[in-house]
């Protein structure tokens, strides 16, 4: 089986507490005195999961440019899924499927700011393609903050065909293109029912084939100097967008 480390507080303490039966060993930084960091190592003993003290170095070696903060779960890898995991997504979500679609984010703080907000809006799953797009890393799983643990990321091999399969299972597809030739806003559409944000690269937008498979194209409506958004900011707008419509999380 392949192993990955998981680091940082938040993406352990989802390991431990949503994949427990993955986590093999935990590491602690040398003199650790953070009470975060000793309430883990006790919820790890408790699961019957060995603590081992290390040093800093250890720790940044196997971050891998991650910032650890004392801390890393040596997990045995979750199973890489593909978009024959859609259909049965789709079918278990029905009316309430929503899901996010990024077309070629290579920036791994991206994507995993892109999780992070994915699992805060309930979404049930977020699809990338296999090549020129970033993978799960440690960097991912910190900058997710523990989101990777709770959504999905389903890698395909060939997004324009995964789009046509959401369509086939009644899902709307709704890209978000700054372009000059999209007029109508974000704030127009109906986002309740079935639906797929699709957002694009950084600086490149989304390809022609994502763009054409598309049944509704919209903006973010911007009023200042600046006339494009990050992608992970422009996917925390629409997402939470999309839940506002549904009516959902509102406190009486």
């Amino acid at each position: 089986m392949q192993a990955e480390w998981i680091v940082g507080i938040n993406p352990v303490e989802a390991a431990l507490a949503e994949g427990a039966a993955r986590v093999r060993e935990l590491w602690l930084e040398h003199d650790a005195h953070n009470p975060r960091l000793l309430a883990l190592a006790q919820q790890a003993q408790q699961l019957g999961i060995a603590v081992q003290t290390r040093p800093r170095a250890a720790l940044e070696r196997i971050a891998a440019g991650a910032r650890h903060q004392g801390i890393a779960a040596h997990c045995v890898a979750a199973p890489v899924l593909d978009e024959t995991a859609l259909p049965e997504l789709i079918a278990a979500a029905g009316h309430n499927t929503l899901l996010l679609v990024l077309d070629g984010v290579t920036d791994p703080h991206n994507l995993g700011a892109c999780l992070r907000s994915a699992a805060a809006a309930g979404a049930q799953a977020v699809i990338v393609p296999r090549d020129r797009a970033a993978a799960l890393s440690p960097v991912v799983r910190r900058a997710a903050a523990g989101g990777a643990e709770h959504v999905p990321l389903l890698q395909v091999t060939n997004l324009a065909r995964s789009l046509r399969g959401m369509k086939e299972a009644g899902v709307w597809l709704v890209g978000l293109d700054g372009a000059d030739d999209v007029v109508q806003t974000l704030y127009a559409l109906d986002l309740r029912g079935p639906l797929a944000l699709v957002l694009g690269a950084e600086g490149e937008g989304m390809r022609r084939l994502t763009r054409e498979a598309c049944d509704h194209l919209a903006r973010i409506p911007m009023i200042g100097a600046m006339q494009s958004l990050n992608v992970s900011v422009a996917t925390g707008i629409a997402l939470f967008e999309a839940l506002r419509q549904r009516g959902a999380g509102a406190k009486s």
